[in-house]
């Protein structure tokens, strides 16, 4: 893929420098709590010595993780790594619905509700080209719980190739009031049911596709507005240990940092599905501390 499919050029609020992340949060009048006092300060007087990146935007990797198709009367769904488990090989020529099933918001730049674009890439694999994807959406989310959504349809009818397939996931923390306002399109009706798709190319998905990103890039580089997570993962059908496997259910996708993926165990958490939350296999009152996003991939049907 080119590389002008990508938002290779922006980056996330956790790839800046301290005093480039300072200057950015300085323009939403984010405050710190300096851990060694407990005084607020303000950007403008927080020393990048305590910069500390213990703030779950502050972190770049991401954990991912697998939900298995169940019956509806499970109640406890256990977790895997996407690279352990076995991948569909059915799957391969098949055509799949891409669906957003959680946007979690442990903390995100500001406090209160937040106001986050969602740009989703993925590639549909066309016997006679490949058409690159991408769809926007917006949610409003208060910091500490989750978007109110639930199966929200990304892309229906994606053509799977034999290698698998790509996806890409960038979000935008939103503070500019005027970009607010010029998002609500975004929630119309006709944007909730998803990017239809088809097994032939379609000449309008290619200028779809560049608005969308076009969107995406300006309202990044707006004053105000945060970039906080870049997700990008390859789903196929190897035997690769350091690979992850495409198979139809949930993957989820946690923000960590880069330390933590060494002894991040997801056989800790489970999937509760009496109050559809993720929670601590020991303690079920306990949440996981940091954003994520988990989106669904099952068979499509016309």
């Amino acid at each position: 893929m080119a590389d002008v499919e990508w938002f290779h050029d922006l980056h996330i609020i956790g790839y800046l420098s301290p005093e480039q992340a300072l200057d950015k949060l300085s323009e939403i009048g984010f405050e710190y709590e300096e851990a060694s006092r407990g005084d607020l300060v303000t950007p403008q007087t927080y020393s990048a010595q305590f910069f500390t990146g213990n703030k779950p935007w502050q972190h770049t990797a991401h954990a991912i993780g697998y939900l298995s198709p169940v019956s509806s009367s499970s109640n406890d769904v256990s977790i895997q790594s996407s690279s352990s488990i076995k991948p569909s090989q059915n799957l391969k020529g098949s055509r799949v619905k891409i669906t957003l099933n959680a946007l979690r918001v442990a903390s995100y730049p500001g406090s209160g509700t937040h106001h986050i674009l969602f740009d989703f890439y993925a590639q549909n694999q066309l016997p006679e080209a490949t058409e690159h994807l991408h769809f926007n959406s917006t949610y409003r989310v208060r910091e500490g719980q989750r978007a109110a959504i639930l199966n929200y349809p990304i892309f229906l009818g994606l053509n799977v190739g034999n290698d698998g397939l790509i996806f890409k996931c960038l979000t935008v923390n939103v503070k500019n009031e005027e970009d607010e306002q010029a998002l609500q399109f975004l929630e119309s009706d006709a944007f909730k049911t998803g990017l239809q798709l088809a097994t032939t190319v379609q000449p309008a998905i290619k200028p779809l596709s560049e608005m969308a990103m076009g969107l995406t890039r300006s309202i990044a580089n707006r004053r105000k507005n945060v970039p906080v997570q870049n997700i990008q993962i390859g789903l196929d059908f190897s035997n690769n240990p350091m690979g992850a496997r495409l198979a139809e259910g949930v993957y989820i996708a946690v923000q960590i940092p880069e330390t933590l993926r060494r002894i991040w165990d997801w056989s800790d958490w489970i999937y509760d599905a009496s109050t559809g939350q993720i929670v601590n296999d020991l303690h079920r009152d306990q949440l996981i501390p940091y954003n994520y996003i988990a989106f669904g991939i099952s068979r499509y049907e016309n």
